[in-house]
């Protein structure tokens, strides 16, 4: 049981200033965001005085809405801090609204005038529409899968009671919105394959609605669970019921912006009001802890894995469910360390941990003997990092990253290497899930050329076949990835990813797209995108830097990245982008930069520190404004990750890279396309429409400063197929207009 929530993050879907040489944090005073030769007052002290015209803004051809600068002031420790953009704050009023509509238009107006356009948005349509199966899960004797003929919206969930056999739908959430808004965002069938529990996304928010359905009729049951978010569901033994997490119904009018603390863990049994679920566990002391729990296979023990934000530490709980007046025992506490279960015999549990051992490893805890100098281990600390591990047909499946890819390794339960699993080649591997007395489990394989193909994997043989391929319109023999190695600033040896057209010349003239995140012990693998195959017929390079921050070392590649080693992984971003320039792959003119979420933090820092680095910029929900995001929904869980700006030593290294505080005006930034959604409830919009706005103003060149604000959307999970293509289509228009690419997107010859 995966005890991180790192999907609460930023931080994908998938969450930054060096070289000023100045005094104080580098930056801030040229942009007029720090006031001088004030008088220090108390800390966090909010003023707001008269505010200012909305001025109008002219680069190039562009003119862009007036926005309003207003005179809000922070006292941080004594250093005042300007935020003349805080109304675009308060997303819901009608001040924003209006301004979101004048920015989209000036924004679509602008893409509307490429010619590229509407011959990239159709070879992205004719790629996108390829056949997708989800791998199955086995319960109750009944196969349950997702599927998508290529174009819906949204992937429909089917049933069969074998895998030949005709499948049956059983949910189609392209039935629930006209504009497929609405997304199946989880489900978990009963032990007996009876019943399917299945949660429902809107708008793309993380909060979700679980239902439940009779999967023989196809009835949506009366069940309805709300204010559920960064929790899944567990069926008790005798599926009477399932354990889940949620928070309290939030005020009206907070439900997109408001923090969320004190999640509980509950037990709904069917048929019952949600107002009836049984409360199982909470901890009105801490409202900063989550809980996830899981019922053993046996259905002996509830195990309760206790998080707090992004650490990637956790805590170890259990009940004894033959004991239901039992208290709850704490295991494992004090978050010293990371701690997944992954299954148990009797008293024993299986777990993997960084305890001791920053790549991971497979510990065994009997809990009738639980001190530590009684651990047992299974699987030894290895070289290569330890990504995932499952407990399945009587075997340890240990998923390991070399070098940012994966292997995958069989074990006995007692630790002996019984084989490794050959993979297709360089790429990445997921799933190897089941139940221990099942002998089958699927993978899905995929790499940069290599759409995610499922395998159905025989652990008593050891033998992989093709379970499900997908047919996607272009030619992977035409295509080459390579992984070359660069020095960062500190001599630091960095991996990267590059994949471009086989043929492609080093003349320093391919236009090249490089991507990264960095940040909360997230791996950038492998992985297949519609999108950068077109980027690549285009005559594009793409290229996918591992970060320090990120999890492809283990823990400590994680640790050299975060909180105040953060400026590491701008400095081996950029140490990146030097490195294309130098190698001949391309130039500055034909050089951009994209990243997503805590991705977006990383490229608008970067832009803000070498703003002639490169020719384009794409910040996708990017966490801007490092001094308040703590302020909103999740953010204070990245504490653990960035620092808070509450704490004096914190707050002097966040304002120094803070994208929204270290733009300086008169400056001359590259073209820049933010991309934000308005129900994002996660990344919250405030932070992209604040930085658009203090781009624009700071903006001296004539590059175009430019935010795309889709609605009805949230921080990317869910989000239907229709909008991904109309946001690949600008952004890859948006590209084409500012790196002065010439080649339309159609699939070219093979080299000789």
């Amino acid at each position: 049981m995966k005890h991180t929530i790192l999907g609460i993050l930023v931080l994908g879907c998938s969450l930054l200033l060096a070289g000023w040489n100045l005094q104080g944090p580098p930056g801030a005073v040229q942009a007029g965001l720090i006031a001088k030769g004030q008088r220090p007052r108390k800390p966090q002290r909010t003023t707001q005085t008269q505010v200012k015209e909305p001025e109008k803004v002219t680069v190039g051809t562009i003119h862009y809405p007036p926005t309003r600068r207003g005179d809000t002031e922070d006292d941080y420790h004594g250093t005042l801090v300007r935020d003349p953009y805080r109304w675009l704050e308060d997303t819901d009023s009608e001040e924003t609204a209006a301004w979101i509509g004048q920015q989209n238009k000036t924004t679509f107006g602008y893409l509307e005038q490429i010619p590229a356009r509407e011959g990239i948005r159709d070879r992205l349509t004719r790629l996108w529409n390829y056949e997708r199966f989800g791998r199955p899960y086995k319960r109750g004797g009944r196969y349950f899968f997702t599927h998508n003929d290529g174009l819906q919206n949204q992937s429909l969930l089917f049933t069969s009671d074998n895998l030949d056999d005709e499948p049956r739908l059983l949910l189609d959430p392209n039935q629930l919105s006209e504009d497929g808004t609405v997304a199946l965002a989880g489900w978990q069938p009963s032990h007996d394959g009876r019943l399917l529990a299945f949660a429902l996304a809107s708008a793309g928010s993380d909060w979700r609605e679980w239902k439940l359905l009779d999967v023989s009729s196809g009835e949506v049951l009366e069940d309805h669970l709300q204010w559920v978010k960064f929790s899944g569901i567990s069926w008790s033994a005798d599926d009477s019921g399932f354990y889940y997490s949620r928070y309290d119904e939030p005020a009206e009018g907070t439900e997109f912006s408001g923090t969320n603390h004190y999640q509980k863990l509950y037990f709904h049994t069917l048929g019952q009001l949600q107002s009836d679920d049984r409360l199982v566990y909470q901890r009105e002391d801490e409202k900063e802890w989550g809980f996830g729990g899981q019922v053993t296979e046996d259905g002996r023990f509830l195990v309760i894995s206790v998080w707090k934000g992004t650490l990637r530490k956790n805590q170890l709980f259990y009940k004894d469910l033959e004991d239901p007046d039992g208290d709850v025992v704490e295991l494992i506490s004090g978050f010293d360390a990371s701690y997944d279960f992954l299954g148990n015999i009797d008293s024993r549990f299986w777990v993997m941990t960084n305890s001791d051992a920053p790549q991971r490893r497979v510990i065994c805890i009997d809990i009738e003997h639980p001190g530590q100098e009684e651990w047992e281990e299974i699987i030894a600390e290895q070289e290569e990092t330890l990504e995932e591990t499952s407990m399945v047909g009587g075997k340890l499946v240990a998923s390991y990253l070399h070098h940012a890819h994966s292997e995958i390794r069989i074990h006995d339960t007692d630790g002996r290497l019984s084989r490794k699993v050959r993979l297709p080649g360089i790429g990445s591997a997921g799933g190897f899930g089941g139940r221990q007395d099942e002998s089958e489990t699927f993978y899905t394989f995929s790499n940069f050329t290599t759409p995610a193909t499922i395998y159905r994997y025989d652990l008593s043989t050891g033998r992989s076949s093709i379970y499900r391929q997908p047919d996607v319109d272009f030619n992977p023999g035409r295509y080459r990835t390579e992984q070359v190695f660069y020095e960062s600033k500190d001599g630091t040896r960095v991996p990267m990813f590059l994949v471009y057209r086989k043929g492609m010349k080093r003349n320093g003239l391919n236009p090249t797209l490089l991507y990264g995140y960095g940040g909360f012990d997230i791996s950038m693998t492998p992985g297949f995108s519609v999108t950068n195959l077109v980027w690549m017929e285009m005559g594009g390079v793409y290229a996918v830097a591992n970060l320090r921050g990120g999890g492809e070392y283990g823990e400590r590649w994680h640790e050299a990245g975060m909180l105040e080693n953060k400026q590491n992984v701008f400095d081996d971003f950029i140490a990146a982008a030097e490195w294309l320039v130098d190698e001949k792959i391309t130039c500055r003119e034909r050089l951009a930069i994209r990243g997503g979420s805590n991705g977006g933090l990383l490229v608008g820092a970067v832009m803000s520190q070498r703003p002639r680095l490169c020719a384009a910029v794409l910040p996708a929900v990017g966490v801007m404004d490092m001094l308040r995001y703590h302020k909103f929904t999740i953010g204070w869980a990245w504490v653990s990750e960035y620092g808070s700006s509450d704490d004096a030593a914190q707050f002097k290294n966040l304002l120094g890279y803070s994208p929204y505080h270290n733009l300086q005006e008169g400056s001359s930034y590259p073209a820049t396309l933010v991309t934000t959604a308005d129900h994002d409830d996660r990344v919250v919009p405030g932070h992209s429409f604040k930085f658009a706005a203090a781009l624009q103003h700071a903006q001296h060149g004539k590059a175009p400063v430019l935010i795309r604000i889709e609605t009805s959307a949230g921080h990317g999970a869910g989000t239907p197929t229709s909008k991904r293509i109309a946001a690949a289509t600008d952004m890859l228009a948006f590209l084409v207009r500012n790196l002065d690419i010439q080649q339309t997107p159609e699939e070219p010859p093979a080299p000789e």
